[in-house]
């Protein structure tokens, strides 16, 4: 079923959006399906734990409803009030999906607590255990249907469900073994085992909640894509360096960066601007990304200004060698000497830039007799 859907609906101009659906319609099917029979095994045999997991697979159902939903709405196209777009839906749904989670996994904490004071035998019956295999078994393959789509799609949504389903696995796996070790020992572990599934359904709840919210807060660039973008723009021979990569994502799909790039001022400028369009354009048409660059004219041929940029590179190195500039400029006046650029700061050297910038002017002005004074913006290593 799995690579009918792709060879289907690969080649749609929707197909993302399609595959989705198709995930969200498959998910609801067996989860409800999943949810009624174990329901059914649960009230037969008396057991928490199972009824713990039926209700963990009824807010499966439920989770891809509203993945269903969301997918809906993302695939909308900008309009006036929304021109980046809607794709951000799909993070909207999932954090939905993640409330829905916490909820029920504190319910079913409640209910578990109340049978350990209150205990209740559970009765094993053959139909109770073919049950909770075909539960295993199902999940198995929702586990896989939903990892390969997600793949395909690159859908955080869909690996995540994979990732649930796979809990799901673990979680009938261990109910089953502890209605069997109830069934051969007499040991009331049911309610126990219903703690634990609540547990994790609460945990689960909170680590997709987390995920979720990350990416709406603003997270910085994807390590894989950035990597994309940089590999890219440094294969053109008449880029020096670049600088200040900023990924702004308004969903899967919607997502817009900017860049600086350094180019020798002796080129000319209109190939320079030919070659910057050239790139925007790939980076669109190959990886989705509607990048903005900012062409940066370097001076290459002074002497005087190579020697200062150097030696100011040396001196911060000296402080940390993961310390980096760019945009270095000399303005040389009638009393004193400007040097204007940016210094990148790793996360853990934020908050010393005052310190930074006294040791350097201190170190510049024993140099020789002119004096410096330095212009200094601080940039976070994380974007460049």
């Amino acid at each position: 079923m799995t690579k009918f859907i792709l060879r289907r609906y690969k080649d749609r101009a929707d197909s993302r959006n399609a595959i989705g659906k198709i995930s969200g319609v498959v998910g609801i099917i067996s989860n409800l399906f999943i949810a009624v029979i174990k329901l059914l095994a649960g009230t037969l045999s008396h057991s928490v734990s199972i009824i713990a997991d039926a209700l963990n697979n009824l807010t499966d159902a439920a989770s891809s409803i509203i993945t269903l939903i969301g997918f809906k709405l993302a695939s909308q196209p900008a309009d006036k009030e929304h021109p980046y777009g809607h794709a951000r839906f799909e993070y909207l749904s999932a954090l939905s999906v993640s409330a829905l989670i916490v909820i029920i996994g504190f319910e079913l904490g409640k209910s578990s607590v109340e049978r350990i004071i209150s205990p209740v035998k559970t009765e094993l019956t053959l139909i109770t255990f073919i049950i909770l295999i075909i539960s295993i078994i199902v999940k198995l393959w929702l586990f896989y249907f939903n990892k390969v789509l997600g793949k395909e799609i690159k859908s955080s949504a869909l690996t995540a469900t994979a990732t649930d389903c796979r809990n799901d696995v673990i979680a009938t796996s261990a109910v089953l073994l502890s209605t069997l070790t109830e069934y051969l020992t007499d040991l009331k572990l049911d309610a126990y085992i219903g703690l634990l599934v609540a547990i994790f359904i609460l945990y689960s709840g909170a680590k997709l909640a987390k995920e979720t919210i990350s990416p709406l807060l603003g997270e910085g660039a994807d390590p894989e894509m950035k990597e994309l973008i940089v590999d890219y723009i440094s294969s053109s021979p008449k880029v020096l360096g670049f600088h200040d990569l900023m990924v702004h994502d308004y969903g899967v799909g919607c997502r817009f960066a900017s860049l600086h790039v350094e180019m020798d001022k002796n080129e000319d400028p209109l190939i320079c601007h030919e070659i910057i369009d050239d790139m925007e354009r790939e980076c669109l048409n190959s990886h989705g990304i509607n990048l903005v660059i900012h062409y940066d004219p370097v001076i290459t041929d002074d002497p005087a200004l190579d020697k200062m940029r150097h030696f100011v590179i040396s001196l911060l190195k000296m402080r940390d060698e993961r310390i980096s500039i760019h945009d270095f400029r000399m303005v040389p006046g009638e009393n004193h000497t400007n040097l204007i650029f940016d210094i990148c700061l790793p996360s853990d050297l934020i908050g010393a830039e005052e310190s930074i910038k006294k040791a350097l002017d201190h170190a510049l002005n024993d140099l020789d007799t002119t004096t410096y004074y330095t212009v200094i913006t601080f940039d976070r290593e994380e974007f460049n």
